[in-house]
């Protein structure tokens, strides 16, 4: 059992899909093969959702500490976080700061227990900004250590480690993207393409697949501009920042390729030409990720695949995630699809093998 990383799950807002999806993905038996995953939350939630979902046979095993896990299939272990005082009378499919504060506290819960080495990776379940924010105000810093707004969980794993540069990458199997900006507006994104930070990006990316055994990483770097500006025609940023930052990380031994226009880059990275596609901001690698990861089925009237994992690169602690929002709309109804969060996990025990 110790050869098997032990993975933190936090449960997401209690007011969406996050419960339900968790006790789906658990359910299967053969990632207790993989890893050791323990979720945290409120374990009231967790037995509600394992009825939303069909699955009262599903034992939830409520733990005080990482020890006291069993790691079995068939139980699901909770280190349980007294949340929601009653999860009958909880609001589901809502913003609520009840359901925000419950999502940043599993968070930070699991931020402190990778940080003291109990588990080797941490895997999140959506949350609702709005509803986090909204608890933050409420709480004017109490129980957050002064903090009063997040812009997500990106942030918030970057504030508790203390990590200055970070950034996101978001991968379909073997289609991976990083950025260099993200919750912007795409105004101030534009103005955020600088060559240091292009240049930081490119790094965490050849450092992020080099630890997932990429040996050799083909880092393919996005331009800004239609057509790459055109040497200046449409735009110079891939002449004065771009352009310069690639040349900088050629020099230091990285694998950069570049720039390409971006209408092009991600149809070479799915036909196997790079391993990881730098982009300039949050939609230009959001869109294509989404467009291959979510698959909806005309006739069924249902999605037949929501696949996709959110990975935080630059901490000193691993942390993947679904690439879907909280699904209030689905909320116990026991549909919700969980194959993005068995992704993540498995990225997640992936990077924590690549770090032992």
């Amino acid at each position: 059992m110790n050869e098997k990383p032990i993975v933190g799950i936090t449960m997401g807002d209690p007011a969406g899909n996050g419960p339900e999806i968790t006790v789906k993905a658990l359910a299967h038996e053969e990632l207790y093969d993989r890893c050791c995953p323990i979720v945290v939350g409120d374990a009231k939630m967790i037995e509600q959702a394992a009825r939303f979902v069909g699955r009262p046979d599903i034992r939830i095993h409520r733990c005080q500490k990482v020890e006291d896990a069993l790691f079995a299939p068939g139980t699901i272990d909770v280190l349980h976080l007294e949340l929601i005082p009653d999860a009958a009378s909880f609001s589901i499919g809502k913003v609520s700061a009840e359901g925000g504060n419950a999502a940043f506290q599993c968070v930070k819960k699991v931020i402190e227990l990778a940080l003291a080495g109990e588990v080797d990776a941490t895997c999140t379940n959506a949350l609702n900004k709005e509803a986090m924010n909204m608890a933050l105000e409420q709480d004017h810093g109490k129980h957050s250590d002064g903090y009063t707004h997040f812009d997500g969980h990106t942030e918030i794993y970057a504030a508790y480690t203390n990590t200055k540069k970070y950034t996101m990458m978001l991968a379909h199997h073997d289609l991976r993207v990083v950025h260099v900006s993200t919750h912007v507006s795409l105004r101030e994104a534009c103005e955020r393409v600088k060559k240091a930070r292009v240049l930081e990006v490119i790094e965490i990316a050849d450092k992020a697949c080099r630890d997932m055994g990429i040996e050799n990483p083909r880092v393919a770097v996005a331009g800004l501009n239609p057509h790459c500006g055109e040497n200046g025609l449409f735009g110079t940023e891939e002449l004065e920042e771009i352009g310069p930052a690639i040349k900088e990380a050629k020099e230091k031994g990285i694998n950069a390729i570049g720039p390409i226009p971006p209408d092009s880059v991600f149809s070479e990275a799915l036909g196997g030409w790079y391993d990881i596609v730098v982009c300039m901001y949050h939609d230009q690698g959001h869109i294509p990720l989404k467009t291959v990861g979510f698959v909806y089925d005309r006739e069924a009237q249902s999605w037949k695949a929501v696949e996709g994992v959110n990975v935080t690169l630059g901490l000193p602690i691993i942390r993947t995630s679904v690439d879907h929002g909280t699904g209030f709309a689905l909320a116990g109804k026991g549909t919700s699809n969980e194959l993005s969060l068995v992704n993540a996990i498995d990225y997640a025990v992936c990077m924590a093998k690549g770090r032992k």
